[in-house]
């Protein structure tokens, strides 16, 4: 299984961050590997979506994400690809005027061969270029 998890402080507040961290089809505007998100259903604070994303290659999965505003974003894998398991979750929290403390993890096995060590590589090694996208993208849409 490969996982990788990061804490950041960005500048926004929660409710700010998770506008950005839920509005799943704005994705490829600002994550690059993101070709395209569709919600494909809509129960609320459930819901499932296809992604497309490129890495080596373009693969699609379907994940099924539980929102808990403005602190939390579960989400799980149902089907796609590459993936046999994945796994993971947002969780945000106030740190101190209009800053949020975020906690990201996921973990994924893969349908496929996949050595551990690559498969790490995998999950971790797009973390830190995701992370500073969340940012940009909070800069952009705030202006912080």
């Amino acid at each position: 299984m490969a996982t990788a998890q990061t804490s950041e402080v960005f500048n926004c507040t929660p409710e700010e961050f998770f506008k950005i961290v839920s509005d799943f089809e704005k994705y490829p505007e600002f994550l690059p590997e993101v070709k395209s998100v569709k919600i494909t259903k809509n129960d609320g604070n459930v819901k499932e979506m296809e992604y497309s994303v490129s890495l080596v290659k373009t693969f699609k999965y379907k994940l099924q994400s539980t929102e808990n505003s403005p602190s939390k974003v579960d989400f799980h894998f149902i089907g796609g690809d590459v993936f046999k398991t994945m796994k993971g979750s947002w969780q945000i929290a106030p740190e101190g005027a209009d800053k949020c403390k975020v906690n990201y993890s996921v973990e994924a096995t893969f349908g496929m061969l996949v050595p551990g060590p690559m498969a790490n590589t995998l999950v971790s090694v797009n973390l830190p270029i995701m992370i500073n996208n969340f940012k940009k993208r909070i800069k952009t849409v705030y202006g912080k």
